[in-house]
């Protein structure tokens, strides 16, 4: 995997909408946020584009605003305004060797999980399943400054555990390279020349999923297909998301039923409820790409243990 170079103070972040429209009094209050963290902004020209339809411009419009912002040589990392629907639009028109020039960090959740594929897929690049302008750094305790700080600082070592949200489905230990993230965006993706890899042999994985406004019996389906289509033949242990955004409080014991149900043939750890993505708590980063250790022995004290840095650090 390629990672990108970390970010130090004063580092500009292009902000992009590759999806859906973004409110521009929100892509304004995550900029002001930001830069109270002591990072610069650039609004890529079609940022706060709205329309056709739904979508912040056309796709070669929004393709063109991410490519720009990795060939930029001023630009050091690039951060997603929200999400939406529209990211597998962009896929296309994307340029592999112009990004592998030019690895950045990159930054987003949701639909944006088909650019995470896409990149890790064609470019090996290391990315970022974190908070959005407009979706997380606009609203009050919407940034989780530990795992932002662990992932953009070149830490090696760092563990994420029940402060976080992490709670034991199924006990035990499981260690392999992170993938994974909306699970209704990774798994509409099977079938087309746009889907993750499957491990292949002699590799392992950890599969980290979530998602919103999904029901018990859709995690149910939506798990199996991945199971019959091979993509969980070599992932060793699986970390779901916080699963308040899905369910109220009183279904939550039939949605995790359902997942168990699911991956009753999946003989590996799972954990559930890590606050990153869709969630109403400060969205937790999470790299994509680095090797993790899934810590599930002790139920009093769950542990997703990064095992090396997720971007370079210039000395």
């Amino acid at each position: 995997m390629v990672k990108p170079p970390a970010l130090m103070h004063g580092a500009t972040l292009a902000i992009v909408s590759p999806a859906s429209a973004a409110k521009a009094e929100l892509v304004q209050a995550g900029r002001d946020f930001l830069h109270g963290l002591g990072y610069r902004t650039m609004l890529m020209p079609h940022a706060l584009a709205r329309g056709p339809l739904y979508y912040a411009g056309t796709a070669e419009q929004r393709a063109c605003d991410l490519l720009a912002a990795f060939a930029d040589p001023a630009i050091d990392a690039i951060v997603c305004s929200r999400g939406g629907w529209g990211s597998a639009e962009l896929l296309p028109h994307l340029d592999a060797a112009l990004i592998r020039a030019n690895p950045k960090v990159f930054v987003g959740y949701s639909d944006h999980t088909s650019l995470h594929v896409w990149l890790a897929r064609e470019t090996g690049l290391v990315t970022f399943y974190g908070p959005m302008v407009a979706a997380d750094f606009a609203r009050t305790e919407g940034f989780h400054a530990v795992s932002w700080q662990h992932s953009f600082g070149g830490d090696a070592e760092w563990s994420l555990g029940v402060g976080d949200g992490l709670r034991v489905l199924r006990a035990g230990v499981a260690e392999g390279m992170l993938e994974g993230g909306c699970l209704s965006i990774f798994a509409e993706a099977l079938g087309t020349p746009y889907a993750a890899m499957p491990a292949g042999a002699g590799s392992s994985r950890v599969l980290f999923l979530e998602d919103i406004g999904t029901k018990p019996y859709q995690w149910d389906r939506m798990l199996l297909h991945l199971r019959y289509a091979g993509m969980l033949k070599h992932v060793n242990g699986i970390v779901f998301g916080d699963m308040r955004q899905c369910v109220p409080a009183a279904e939550e014991p039939l949605l995790e039923q359902a997942i168990l149900h699911a991956l009753k043939e999946f003989a590996g750890p799972i954990a559930i409820g890590l606050r990153s993505g869709h969630v109403d708590t400060p969205n937790i980063t999470v790299p994509l790409g680095v090797r993790v250790r899934l810590d599930l022995r002790e139920r009093k004290n769950p542990r997703l243990d990064f095992l090396e840095a997720a971007v370079t650090v210039q000395i």
